[in-house]
Formats: structure tokens, sequence, C-alpha cells
């Protein structure tokens, strides 16, 4: 009975600590989901700012010589670039994200190399056959996703002069409403006369049109590497938004289940130990019994 008791009462601090360590983690997940959910709003009005400056570029007549190179290169590859991540607890957050990147890779023509930000994810990728290109680290917080956008434009930029590259496609998952994340992805480049169309037929929010001065090319190319860095930037921060939100999920689940496993050991203890007491009551109630008994016999002997 000892033992039992012993045992139960291992278990039940084991899970104790478990849930502090739960709790941590909840309330770290919870800090950084505000965090990333608030550079993601601020991201979304200054993609639409860009996107505006990009649309009144191309109304200028210098905007005709904008040279649309990748377009130029069918022989290169489809680049595509999946955000997962790092450490675990996060539910199906990476296994969804490598069965999306599959399919849609599956529906395209030619070759395709993967580009992995997260450990967790490449690991889900490697098990595929598909050809994997360089491995990037997953940032940590908002100030190191900028160094992470530079390290993949210049390996974007590297690869596009040697002619390796055709497109490259955009894969992460993206807080949803009413859900916590759904994979998805956005072609980046190439920058070819569909993406032109495309930004063109955005209509202006004034009835004042604007007016490119002083330089319409260098203004055009300037709104094109804010398009690329804005655009790999909140890609990053949504993903980290959404993994941080599973993990928040997760934690609140682990959480659940174990409190329900303490209330189930805490009343195991209790009643164990209640059996115990009232053992120990029996054999105390028989031993009286047996010495008033005995007692009362020696009494009746002497009388």
């Amino acid at each position: 009975m000892s033992e039992s008791a012993a045992n139960l009462r291992c278990k039940i601090d084991g899970a104790a600590d478990l849930q502090s360590v739960v709790r941590t983690m909840k309330a770290i997940a919870a800090s950084s989901i505000g965090q990333y959910e608030g550079a993601v709003r601020s991201l979304d009005a200054y993609y639409r700012a860009v996107q505006l400056g990009l649309a009144a570029c191309f109304r200028a007549p210098e905007a005709n010589q904008f040279p649309f190179r990748l377009a130029r290169q069918p022989a290169g590859a489809i680049g595509a670039l999946v955000f997962g991540s790092d450490q675990g607890l996060v539910g199906q957050f990476n296994e969804a994200m490598a069965e999306f990147v599959i399919e849609t890779l599956a529906a395209l023509p030619g070759k395709k190399i993967v580009w992995s930000v997260g450990e967790r994810i490449y690991s889900r990728l490697a098990e595929t056959d598909l050809a994997h290109g360089k491995r990037f680290g997953l940032p940590n917080s908002i100030d190191a996703i900028t160094p992470l956008v530079g390290q993949i434009i210049l390996e974007i930029e590297m690869l596009r002069e040697k002619g390796e590259l055709t497109q490259v496609i955009l894969f992460h998952n993206r807080p949803q409403a009413g859900a916590i994340y759904t994979p998805t992805c956005q072609r980046l480049l190439p920058l070819d006369a569909a993406w032109r169309r495309e930004l063109e037929t955005i209509v202006w929010p004034t009835k004042n049109l604007p007016e490119v001065m002083n330089g319409g090319n260098q203004t055009l190319l300037a709104f094109v590497r804010e398009y690329l860095f804005v655009s790999l930037f909140r890609t990053c921060a949504e993903s980290l938004a959404s993994e941080n939100a599973s993990r928040l999920a997760a934690m609140q689940r682990a959480e659940k289940n174990i409190d329900e496993l303490l209330e189930d050991l805490n009343r195991s203890f209790h009643r164990l130990r209640q059996s115990s007491i009232d053992e120990e009551l029996f054999d105390l109630v028989s031993g009286f019994e047996a010495l008033s008994v005995r007692l009362h016999a020696d009494l009746t002997r002497y009388e």
C-alpha cells in the first residue's frame, strides 16, 4: 500500500511540474502571437502602399523600359520557399504544410527546388523526392526577420544570375479567422507582364491621379525592391503568428489533459489513503474488541 501511494505521489508531482512547463510555454506563445499579429497588421497597410506605388509607376511612360529578365529564362527551376517551425508542440503545423507543398508542386511542370525555413519542415520535406536547396534558420523575433529576408533575396539573386531559376513561390501558414491557420502560397517571381497587368488593375483611392517625377525607372526599381522585401517579411511574420497560435492551442489541450490527469491521480491517491486509514481503523477496532472479550473473560473467571 505504501509503495502504491508513493508511486501515485511521484506521478502527481511529475504532472504538476509538467503543468508548470505547459503554462509557461502557453504564456510565451500568447505573448508572441500579439507581437507577430501586430507586425502583420502593419505590413498589410505598407504592402498596400507599395502596390499603389507600383501601379502609379506602371502608368508612367518610363515603365515600359523595365527589364523583366526572369521571364526570359524558361529553362530554370521553380523555387519553393517553405516556412515551417524549428520546434515541436505545434500540432500538425509542419505536416499540413508539407502535404500542401507536395500537392501544389505536383501540379506544376518542370524542375523544382525547395528551400526550407525551419528544421521541422525540412525534416518533413527531406522524406520526399523533391530536390532540396539551402536551409534557412527560423527567426525568433521580429528584429531577426530582416536579416533572414536579406539572405533569401541574395540567394534568389545568385540563382537568377546563373539562369537556374524561373519562378519563386512562397509557402506558409496564414492566420485564419475561425481557424488557427490555413496553408497558402504566393508567387513572388517572376515580375512579368502578368504581374504588371494585375497591378495596373488597382484603382487609385482618390480622384487625384499620381505622377512619378524625377527618374521614373529608379522609383519603379525602388518600389520593386520594397515589394520583394515586404512580401517575404509579411510571409515570415504570418507563419510565425500561425506557429505560435498552433502552439498555444496545443498547450491549451495539453493543460486540459494534465488537469484531468491530476484530478484522476489525486482522486486515486485520496481513495488509497482513505482505504489505508479504514484498514488501520478496522485493525484498531478489531484489536480493541478482541482485548475487550479477553478482559471480560478474565473478569468472569475471577468472579
